[in-house]
């Protein structure tokens, strides 16, 4: 038999395999070629943002003519946000995709330009238009901390404040409305004036995050930053549908719990006489939510329990003697209350409850639209809310 080799009786064949090879690590992979116009010879961080934190992905050095480069791996229907730094100033904001080729210019005080994307340039536009509008409305704030309370003045700038906020949040919603098929929505939807303010903070803006989600989950279903998105459209979307429930109440703005201690105690939410309250759904056999009554709640009750703030902390617990010897080893000094029945209980169902742990604020006897993950978020709402 004779010896048949493919590349031998057809060489043209090594040649397109190898093409062919190259097309697709080019075509998966995304290009920068940037220049930083006064700082060369010294580096530029690449950062990717994973969801709700920076990833550091390299450190590229910029040359004495003050150019740098960049590639990277783009999964097929991932397109990556990725941050450029020069120092711990941020330069530049891209939406790379697979093939994406970009030239960015830009200086160390944050101004850039980009070309070769039209993702990029979306972004790039958004930024900007982000930039000017917290310059104005903080601006504003600033004059209106100085200005005498229940002055002329003090009037007029409250009510210019509300004619920028609102013009640009009706122009926010206009945005994601002539783009509901691209990722450049989505930090748009966690803009926020300052620390306290969301430009997207209303009820109802559960139905935009819900509407631009059913849009982004038919071009890029396996985007973590579309599944993220979702997450906070549920989120909302319960929040809104508590708030509609309880639109008939007369009594207290949120639905009430009455549920029993450790020591067989009945405690009542409508009850409980504090400024801010943290209704908290969890479970004593998870370790981690064990873990975050110690590092979490416990540092930050003892901070701001005499300035206003109790916990109701409500326990969807099958085993009432495990979650009782919990809360006496943790020695938990806030209410400890428990329900059997789990995510079936009357309060887990009033509150739509789907998973654990979750949690609820109450200020001034209303519900507030709010959600934190860590301590750092959680002191930020209480001394915004106190």
């Amino acid at each position: 038999m004779k010896n048949f080799s493919l590349f031998k009786t057809f060489p043209w064949a090594i040649s397109v395999i190898f093409s062919a090879g190259v097309l697709s690590s080019c075509c998966s992979n995304a290009v920068i070629d940037g220049s930083l116009a006064d700082a060369p010879s010294s580096q530029v961080v690449v950062k990717l943002l994973d969801v709700n934190r920076f990833d550091v992905l390299d450190t590229v050095s910029v040359d004495a003519d003050g150019r740098f480069a960049y590639k990277m791996h783009i999964e097929k229907g991932q397109p990556e946000f990725v941050y450029l730094f020069h120092g711990d100033k941020r330069i530049a904001s891209l939406l790379l995709d697979r093939g994406d080729k970009v030239i960015v210019k830009a200086d160390t005080t944050g101004v850039y330009e980009v070309e070769g994307s039209e993702d990029c340039r979306l972004l790039a536009e958004v930024e900007k238009e982000f930039s000017d509008f917290s310059s104005s409305f903080l601006s504003l704030a600033s004059r209106l901390e100085q200005a005498v309370p229940g002055s002329d003045n003090a009037r007029e700038l409250t009510r210019e404040m509300g004619r920028v906020y609102t013009e640009y949040y009706r122009d926010r919603v206009k945005y994601v409305m002539e783009h509901p098929y691209s990722l450049t929505v989505i930090p748009v939807f966690y803009q926020s004036a300052g620390e306290n303010l969301p430009v997207f903070g209303q009820d109802t803006d559960a139905i935009h995050f819900r509407n631009i989600c059913d849009s982004l989950e038919t071009v890029y279903p396996e985007s973590k930053y579309v599944k993220s998105l979702r997450a906070e459209a549920e989120r909302r979307a319960d929040f809104l549908e508590l708030r509609v429930r309880l639109q008939g109440a007369e009594e207290v703005g949120f639905p009430d719990i009455e549920l029993s201690d450790v020591n067989a105690v009945r405690h009542r939410l409508s009850d409980v006489d504090a400024k801010v309250i943290m209704v908290h759904f969890w479970s004593s056999g998870d370790a981690m939510q064990k873990m975050f009554n110690l590092d979490v709640l416990r540092p930050v009750y003892g901070d701001f329990h005499s300035k206003g703030f109790e916990i109701y902390q409500v326990a969807l617990d099958a085993d009432k003697a495990v979650w009782a010897r919990t809360v006496k080893d943790q020695g938990l000094e806030w209410i400890n209350v428990c329900d059997v029945l789990g995510l079936n209980s009357p309060a887990a169902r009033s509150y739509n409850v789907g998973s654990l742990p979750v949690s609820f604020f109450i200020a001034d006897g209303e519900l507030v639209n709010a959600t934190v993950s860590d301590e750092a978020s959680l002191r930020a709402l209480l001394r915004r809310l106190l």
